[in-house]
């Protein structure tokens, strides 16, 4: 018995969905490769930072004005046009007179021509000359135009080369907002430079989870007549997305180190952030899911086209990564972003010459040591064991009360206008180790240097300079500044 019509269709539908089903799982495959790929895509393009130069415009020349018409002098009549002919041999009576009438009116006519032409070659040589003039002018502008700006180009660069926290920040900006991304990427980066410590610190927005698909395969269903999904499983995607994280983190220091043509940056603090939205609130919400601090050159020992990125960030940077990304776990920044965000130093320090907030640098021990147990005390901690060291330095002891994240701090603050020397940091850990300590912080009106930081990491230790000081204090409405006076 032969197939009904119906019966040919169904039988042609399963190569046909079986085709569906491979081209899905295809596209979810490739979707994975290139999400394994962020770092080494990155790799393959030469980063080598913005030179400034560059962006000067090349000097302009103002448009010709004249007319090509009246570049050149107009030729002027030429008495053979005008001059009649002579009498011939044979001359008839009266011939002779009225050839002389003819010349007479030819000479009138030909008087005319030149004062005619006179008068057109005066005005053709005002509009020439009151054309150069206008031209001068037009050049004269875009010349300064160009010097202008030039010399606002020369100042940036300046700037940034005298490591002004403004300058610096938006050089960076500009140089990470150029980074190419997926589409389905968010690409909100923010950047702030502390000239104290030679810090850049970079809050950048990552994907959330579902960026990696959540599909692992597609096949077909016969039963059903239906290409189905095969999800993938809980902790594939959770790694997956961990190495994207990693990935992304990495790459931001490839890109940062390898845009500092202008050799200001030492330490990079990085946090990835998600923006999502709190299902039991329905609030925005900006969790931290990634945090590390990288100097300079322990970033340089990398082979970045060798490593594998987790174990990379995990162990070599001693990065806090969030266990439960897809549940927006946070991790606590090494650095919070608005004790760097310029934005915030700038309405600080404003009218930092003619306000009446005190002068860091030129308070007594006694008054430095009041401003910093009056921050401790608004920073919700209890101080304790005061005692003021022989460095103009301040150690005291202080509780949090909070459950978890609470506990013993040992607090060192550094009444300094040089770099704190990497001894003081290992000086607190041995102090922390002593004590028994939960964390050491140490707090300065200066800055610290990459071997700081690099010591720092991974330890119970925080780093709390010039810059985040001044944050700290105008976030905890303390008055204060830090202006450092020519000597």
């Amino acid at each position: 018995m032969g197939r009904t019509v119906e019966g040919h269709a169904r039988s042609d539908r399963p190569p046909g969905r079986t085709a569906e089903a491979a081209q899905r799982t295809a596209a979810v495959e490739e979707r994975v490769r290139k999400l394994g790929e962020i770092l080494s895509d990155a790799l393959a393009i030469d980063v080598h930072g913005t030179d400034l130069q560059t962006l000067k415009r090349a000097p302009r020349r103002a448009p010709p004005t004249t007319s090509p018409s009246d570049l050149q002098p107009h030729p002027g009549p030429v008495w053979e046009a005008f001059v009649p002919h002579p009498p011939g041999r044979f001359r008839w009576w009266g011939a002779e007179r009225r050839y002389n009438r003819r010349l007479a009116c030819a000479e009138d006519r030909f008087a005319e021509a030149i004062e005619r032409h006179w008068a057109s070659e005066e005005s053709r040589r005002e509009r020439v000359a009151r054309a150069l003039r206008d031209q001068l002018e037009q050049q004269r502008r875009l010349d300064e135009a160009t010097a202008e700006q030039h010399a606002r180009i020369d100042a940036y660069q300046r700037a940034v080369e005298n490591r002004d926290r403004t300058a610096v920040s938006r050089y960076f900006q500009k140089a990470l907002e150029r980074v190419a991304e997926p589409l389905d990427f968010p690409r909100r980066r923010r950047v702030g430079y502390v000239p104290e410590s030679t810090l850049l610190a970079v809050e950048w927005d990552l994907p959330d989870v579902s960026v990696v698909p959540a599909e692992a395969s597609y096949r077909y269903d016969r039963s059903l007549d239906a290409v189905l999904a095969v999800p993938r499983p809980e902790k594939e995607l959770r790694l997956l997305y961990q190495q994207l994280v990693a990935q992304i983190a990495l790459r931001a220091l490839h890109l940062i180190f390898g845009s500092d043509r202008y050799g200001v940056v030492d330490t990079v603090v990085f946090n990835g952030m998600v923006e999502s939205v709190d299902l039991p609130t329905g609030q925005t919400v900006r969790p931290c899911l990634i945090t590390l601090r990288a100097t300079r050159e322990q970033f340089k020992a990398l082979v970045l086209d060798q490593l594998d990125p987790v174990a990379c960030v995990r162990h070599y940077f001693s990065a806090e990564v969030s266990r439960h990304p897809e549940e927006l776990q946070p991790v606590e920044p090494v650095l919070e972003f608005d004790l760097a965000d310029p934005r915030t130093i700038e309405a600080v320090d404003v009218i930092s010459e003619i306000d009446s907030r005190p002068n860091l640098l030129e308070l007594s021990p006694e008054s430095f040591e009041h401003l910093v147990q009056n921050l401790l005390t608004r920073m919700g901690l209890e101080t304790r064991l005061f005692r003021r060291g022989t460095d103009g330095g301040i150690d005291c002891v202080a509780y949090d009360p909070r459950p978890i994240t609470g506990g013993k701090f040992v607090v060192q603050a550094k009444l300094w206008t040089r770099t704190v020397p990497p001894s003081a940091v290992r000086d607190l850990f041995g102090t922390v180790l002593d004590a028994g300590a939960t964390k050491g912080i140490l707090i300065t009106t200066s800055g610290f240097g990459p071997t700081s930081y690099q010591f720092a990491t991974g330890k119970p230790l925080q780093l709390i300079d010039g810059t985040a000081l001044l944050s700290l204090c105008h976030h905890h409405k303390i008055p204060a500044r830090i202006i450092r006076r020519a000597s």
